[in-house]
């Protein structure tokens, strides 16, 4: 492995690092647990260097895991895993655990199509208990697997891994009220880094660093731990008792201890030593019922640059020069960045163009500020813009309130998010009529993030609600008219959904967009024969698709539907009327867009008339990380299947002979 960057010390203890690879050394956790405790940082030093410069060939997520590298070779050291259970929240965090499971020789094919995932993933391997991906799973899934060793007379041990940005969702609050109130042994290690992507934010975060920053609190855990080892094991629940009672004097106990839990902490997530020594006492304790123990970690520990940026260095780009600065890195990024906008910037711009002339437009994320660009709206109206942490169906619902009040919330959440707040969705938005704009942001498939972070199901799950408007732009000036659009309804609830991505020939207008006529498509190129109905970002693979077809004599007419609901019912019949075959074309799951233009062609009675369709929408398989390119490939959504497809429906021929 080459020195190609410098490591900011671990901790102030670290022990040398240089000399041979103690990495070398470790293929899986019995290999690491022969190492003596005094050589852990050392190990510790090593998997991080490999993490960073993995990441800097693979791109991914970079900061979360070089923040638990000690956390990680810890938990592996004291548990018997894959026999104990550990089970990680997200798993942005769980490169150094793939590079501590017997998958080092393959990291550095990490998120590549055929390679590693970036998550956690059971098929994967025995190590990864339970696959992740979305966050706050963690606490409910470990609690299932505790009930179930239990159920089956077993003996192993089970230790759920959450953030700080993660446990304020409400199903972390769920798991840990369950949890509470059983008498199952259950570990939960709450990695507090002060930061979820964006900033962590509201009353847990608060109270959390209320509990950090106690010096009373940090003085009587010092004492507490030493008295502590003054007794043996079987009288260690006295001075556990003992020491509960002073605390609750001086800091009116913890929340957690209130839910039922034993709270141990904080402690430093940095220091191996401690780190051992809390996990061994917590694992040998045999005592019942859940534990918590509160671990500070600081995000992007060891790498300068991402310490400096934990946000920015959330996530990376594949091949980044990792010896320079996280300033040289954005002036390089912005050097090679082509002169295109993105989907997620078109949407950010227009939004902010918008709300400079109606002070009603307010923006909400669940903690995905950057991502879903409304950063760009907080540095415009931060009073208009709300961060409600990683709580998607909160999100939701405090939109339908505010919609009440007379305000235009645009709530922007991933396409894959979003199905965390459904019942919101349907109960308190769409049934009660109120105008809350939905933005879906990564809509279809997404790349590296895989099956996970897929927006694959929107268009079905949205379509089948009455009174909802849905569209998607095929490019970004549709977007731009699009989020003008949605501002302009104030009766119902709309969603625009647009995929991840550039928004290529978009140039940033100086007025806001154009209201588009609500379920109004549009004809892109006339023709004849076949008729291509586009919804959404495949319409420049038709459009390749139409040059590919002009060799054989096929001249298909291309419409732009943009809207999936309410459909355009007298554009579809006049396209049915005038030709022989009707391709839909969508980036969504099957019962979408597709399924919705055949049910209204079949109860109009024109299937009966011999009119050849044919819906090409994702596969009924989940697709694994890939580019998009060929994620779509396997698919069959580029434009050489569009072409094949309409040559097969009109009789003319296979693929191969259009290509």
């Amino acid at each position: 492995m080459t020195e190609r960057f410098k490591l900011s010390s671990a901790n102030n203890n670290s022990a040398d690092t240089g000399g041979a690879c103690l990495l070398d050394s470790v293929r899986n956790p019995s290999d690491l647990k022969k190492i003596p405790l005094e050589d852990l940082q050392k190990l510790a030093d090593d998997v991080r260097k490999e993490t960073i410069d993995t990441v800097s060939v693979t791109g991914g997520h970079l900061g979360a895991g070089l923040g638990v590298v000690e956390l990680t070779v810890a938990l592996h050291y004291v548990f018997d895993t894959p026999k104990d259970k550990v089970i990680w929240d997200v798993s942005h965090q769980a490169y150094p655990h793939k590079i501590l499971t017997n998958r080092r020789d393959r990291i550095r094919t990490l998120r590549q199509g055929g390679g590693l995932s970036g998550f956690c993933k059971r098929s994967e391997s025995e190590y990864d208990a339970f696959g992740a991906g979305h966050s706050s799973t963690s606490i409910s899934a470990a609690l299932g697997f505790a009930v179930g060793r239990d159920l089956n007379n077993k003996k192993n041990h089970v230790v759920a891994v959450i953030g700080d940005g993660s446990i304020t969702a409400g199903m972390a609050y769920e798991a840990l009220n369950n949890a509470g109130a059983s008498k199952s042994k259950l570990i939960v290690i709450l990695n507090d880094n002060d930061m979820s992507i964006s900033p962590a934010i509201g009353a847990m975060h608060n109270y959390l660093s209320l509990i950090v920053s106690s010096k009373e609190y940090r003085g009587l855990r010092s004492v507490a731990k030493e008295f502590a080892k003054l007794f043996p094991r079987k009288t260690t629940k006295m001075a556990k008792k003992a020491e509960k009672y002073a605390k609750g004097m001086i800091m009116g106990g913890t929340l957690f201890e209130e839910l039922g839990f034993y709270y141990v902490g904080p402690i430093d997530g940095h220091n191996m030593e401690d780190l051992v020594s809390i996990l061994e006492n917590v694992r040998d304790d045999p005592g019942e019922g859940p534990v918590l123990i509160h671990v500070v970690t600081e995000k992007g520990k060891g790498y300068q640059p991402a310490e400096s940026a934990p946000d920015k260095l959330h996530a990376v780009q594949p091949r980044f020069n990792i010896v320079k600065s996280i300033e040289e890195l954005e002036a390089e990024a912005e050097k090679t960045q082509p002169d295109v906008m993105t989907y997620t910037q078109v949407f950010a711009q227009s939004l902010v163009k918008e709300a400079e002339k109606d002070s009603k437009i307010l923006a909400i994320t669940a903690a995905m500020a950057s991502g879903t660009g409304l950063d760009l709206f907080e540095k415009h109206f931060p009073e208009r813009f709300f961060d409600v942490g990683i709580a998607e169906q909160h999100a939701v619902t405090f939109a339908a309130g505010l919609a009440c009040e007379g305000f235009k919330p645009f709530c922007a959440i991933y396409s894959s998010f979003m199905q965390r707040a459904y019942d919101q969705l349907q109960h308190d938005v769409v049934l009660q009529k109120l105008p809350v704009r939905f933005i879906l942001d990564r809509a279809g498939l997404v790349g590296a993030d895989g099956a996970t972070h897929a927006g694959s199901f929107d268009l079905a799950f949205l379509s089948c609600l009455p009174g909802i408007i849905i569209m998607a732009p095929s490019d970004g000036a549709e977007l731009y008219n699009m989020v003008s659009t949605a501002c302009a309804i104030d009766d119902i609830p709309s969603a625009i959904r647009f995929p991840r991505g550039n928004a290529t020939g978009f140039v940033l207008p100086e007025s806001t967009g154009s209201i588009i006529e609500i379920g109004k498509g549009r004809i892109v190129k006339k023709g004849s024969g076949a008729a291509i109905l586009n919804l959404g970002a495949r319409l420049e693979e038709c459009v390749k698709a139409i040059e590919m077809l002009k060799a054989k004599g096929v001249t298909p007419t291309l419409a732009d539907m943009r809207f999936a609901k309410p459909l355009d019912y007298d554009l579809i019949s006049e396209l049915a009327d005038s030709h022989e075959v009707l391709i839909t074309i969508e980036e969504g799951s099957q019962g979408g867009f597709g399924a919705h233009v055949l049910h209204y062609l079949a109860n109009k009675g024109v299937l009966d008339r011999g009119l050849k369709i044919r819906t090409m929408t994702l596969p009924d398989v989940y697709i694994e990380h890939n580019t998009q390119y060929l994620q779509y490939e396997k698919a069959g959504l580029n434009a050489k299947h569009i072409a094949a497809n309409i040559l097969q429906a009109l009789g003319a021929g296979e693929m191969r002979s259009c290509l």
